[in-house]
């Protein structure tokens, strides 16, 4: 039975406890800075016990769930405590500050940069749930940094989560998923507040709430806590992206302050070809 260690008990390191203890022959252990966080997972039975950090270095497999702006040193810190086999991955969603922390370190081979693309809007231990993962994109940053042998054991564990695996730059990871993961949640966040902001009246928002408010602003229920470091650690991005957005925004209001009908269904139509890409998707 291998030993998984899990360093951050929130929705993501949670799934990945709960999914792992179901698919595979492991016993998992949590860290987590946050005392009732280890006494809920424990008690839901996302993890089987706690465990020191001092212990690291029996673990197999150590997991690092922690919010992005802490993961370059903490990795440098698992590092330096794990045997020459383990297997060290995280899950940020940013990741060139992280590939950078490690990439002189004596055991980096040990590590694997990735990034579940997969959430809720929910945190904490008690947000953990199963087949979070499921056919869902595992990417991988710098692959050929790590030792063939700890890259296979890592990408068998992603293959038990039922991810597929693709390779990126970490660079170009950043770049991209400012506009297709931080964008989306930068808009939910300001969608709500522009709306709650405009109506005082609560009710009324959610009488007239149809599904697609609903869905749209989903994600601003989302934890502040996790977010602000991505949003931050991935600044130049995702500034860049709201530039382009807000570019948008402007020529959309231009073109209803001027009654421009033609300019109206043509911005639409042609932002209906995402259509076709989303549909390929599935």
């Amino acid at each position: 039975m291998e030993k998984i260690v899990v360093v951050g008990l929130g929705l993501i390191g949670g799934s990945l406890a709960l999914d792992l203890k179901k698919r595979g022959d492991f016993k998992v252990y949590g860290i987590d800075q946050n005392p009732t966080h280890v006494k809920k997972a424990i008690e839901l039975g996302v993890i089987d016990a706690e465990i020191s950090f001092s212990e690291l270095s029996e673990a197999d497999i150590v997991i690092i769930a922690v919010p992005v702006n802490i993961i370059p040193k903490l990795t440098q810190k698992v590092l330096d405590v794990v045997s020459n086999e383990t297997l060290v991955f995280d899950v940020g969603s940013v990741k060139n500050e992280i590939c950078k922390a490690v990439e002189n370190h004596s055991k980096r081979k040990n590590f694997v940069a990735a990034h579940p693309l997969a959430g809720t809007e929910f945190s904490g231990p008690e947000a953990a749930i199963l087949n979070l993962f499921d056919d869902k994109v595992n990417i991988i940053c710098e692959a050929d940094k790590t030792d063939w042998r700890i890259l296979d054991k890592a990408i068998s564990i992603f293959k038990k989560l039922n991810m597929r695996i693709k390779m990126m730059n970490p660079i170009e990871h950043d770049r991209h998923i400012a506009y297709v993961s931080h964008l989306s949640h930068v808009s939910s966040f300001m969608l709500g507040k522009t709306v709650l902001e405009i109506e005082k009246n609560e009710e009324a928002i959610f009488d007239m709430a149809s599904t697609g408010f609903a869905s749209t602003v989903r994600l601003a229920k989302s934890s502040a806590n996790t977010w602000t470091p991505i949003f931050l650690e991935n600044k130049d991005n995702i500034i860049n992206s709201l530039n382009e957005y807000i570019k948008n925004l402007k020529e959309f209001k231009d073109l209803i302050e001027n009654n421009n009908e033609e300019g109206l269904k043509e911005s639409m139509n042609n932002t209906n070809y995402i259509k076709s890409i989303l549909n390929g998707l599935k």
